[in-house]
């Protein structure tokens, strides 16, 4: 509201194929994962949502109190999936833990990615996520994301790596280097952030 006027909100861009950078954020930057159960509940929640609502998902990033989602529309647009998953989620998260009220800050943020280095660059940034948290020291040794589905370590049905994969003539080592090379060329937080584990930020320049 402003002024006394109402004013609806923005209608977020969707087409057929459209693929987007998801960032959905605990509600006053409380955790939303407490253990790995509920790490591994997300990830079922993903599977069974892909199910009735088909869609690609090239990366992903699941931190404490948020979660990065590289994701490909289909059919189905990406509201549709994003409020089923994340009703969902919710709905899990606050019988286990006997909460009431909104679990997710706000509506979840939508970058739609429409340029080939933008695609990459997302995939780099979601993957480097807890590097640059200062959680892990290299991409491959945090657990919840899709960066060990790149890397060989295990495969996944849920991740759709070859299309990002196919820009380094499917060279698991050549996207390896690309991802974890000391340049800028990330893709910053909206904020130019990034998103620290424990409910705190660090700026992406450090």
């Amino acid at each position: 509201m402003k002024g006394g006027i109402i004013i609806p909100r923005k209608r977020r861009t969707w087409y057929p194929g459209a693929i987007y950078h998801i960032v959905t954020r605990g509600n006053n930057k409380q955790k939303i994962f407490l253990c790995k159960e509920d790490y591994w509940h997300y990830m079922n929640l993903l599977r069974q949502i892909h199910e009735n609502y088909p869609f690609k998902l090239f990366s992903y990033c699941l931190m404490s109190n948020h979660v990065h989602l590289q994701i490909a529309t289909d059919d189905i647009e990406i509201w549709t999936i994003m409020r089923a998953i994340n009703w969902s989620y919710s709905n899990y998260f606050n019988t286990k833990y006997d909460k009431v009220g909104h679990l997710f800050q706000n509506r979840y943020h939508s970058e739609i990615i429409e340029k080939e280095s933008y695609l990459l660059q997302t995939s780099k940034y979601i993957h480097l996520n807890p590097v640059k948290a200062g959680i892990v020291d290299q991409p491959i040794k945090y657990p919840w994301s899709s960066y060990g589905v790149y890397m060989g370590v295990y495969k996944s049905s849920l991740i759709s790596e070859n299309e990002t994969l196919a820009y380094f003539q499917y060279n698991r080592e050549l996207y390896k280097n690309y991802v974890e090379s000391e340049d800028s060329d990330n893709e910053d937080d909206e904020d130019g952030f990034w998103l620290k584990d424990e409910n705190t930020a660090i700026r992406s320049s450090q």
